[in-house]
C-alpha cells in the first residue's frame, strides 16, 4: 500500500447537508496526518465526532480514481472530489473490511464501505454516485496512535 495523497477539512460539506446546499469547504492536502486511537485524525471534520464512530478515517483507491476520470472524460478534478482522507495505490479496500491492517506503523480496523452518495454527482459529474457503487473508498476506526506521510510516486531519470 502507497500513500499518493492525504486530505483533511476542518468541516462537512455533504455530511448533514441532506435537503441543502452542500458546502463550501475545500479538502486541504497535507504531506502528514496525525491519526490518534479512537479519535480520528487531528485538525479533520470527523476528530472527536462520536465514542467509537466507524469512519474515524477514510480511504480510496487511486485506481478507481483513475478509471472514473477516464470513463467519464473528467480531467479538472483531482481525487479530493471524494472527500476521503487517504488515497492509497495497490490496495483492494474492500477485502480490508472486517480486518485489522497497519499502515506506515498504524493499526486500523476496516468498518464498512464508504457508500457513495448522490453528491457524487454534484462533485465529480452525472453517473458517478453509481459508478462508485462497491468502490466508494473505506471507513476505518483507528486503534493506535502514529502519524502517515504521502510517499509521492517516484519519477525515473
Amino acid at each position: 500500500m502507497r500513500v499518493r495523497h492525504l486530505y483533511i477539512s476542518p468541516d462537512h460539506n455533504f455530511f448533514g447537508h441532506h435537503g441543502q446546499p452542500a458546502g463550501t469547504t475545500p479538502m486541504r492536502e497535507v504531506d502528514a496526518v496525525e491519526c490518534l486511537a479512537g479519535r480520528g485524525i487531528r485538525g479533520d471534520r470527523f476528530f472527536d465526532y462520536k465514542e467509537d464512530y466507524k469512519g474515524q478515517i477514510t480511504f480510496f483507491d487511486y485506481r478507481v480514481y483513475e478509471e472514473l476520470c477516464e470513463r467519464f472524460q473528467v480531467h479538472d478534478k483531482q481525487p479530493d472530489v471524494f472527500r476521503r482522507n487517504v488515497i492509497l495505490e495497490d490496495t483492494d479496500l474492500n477485502a480490508l473490511i472486517g480486518k485489522e491492517f497497519e499502515l506506515q506503523g498504524i493499526r486500523f480496523l476496516g468498518t464498512q464501505e464508504c457508500r457513495p452518495c448522490y453528491w457524487m454527482d454534484q462533485a465529480f459529474g452525472p453517473g458517478a454516485e453509481e459508478a462508485l457503487k462497491g468502490h466508494g473508498g473505506l471507513r476505518a476506526k483507528i486503534l493506535s496512535n502514529g502519524t502517515l506521510h504521502s510517499q509521492p510516486q517516484f519519477q525515473a531519470a
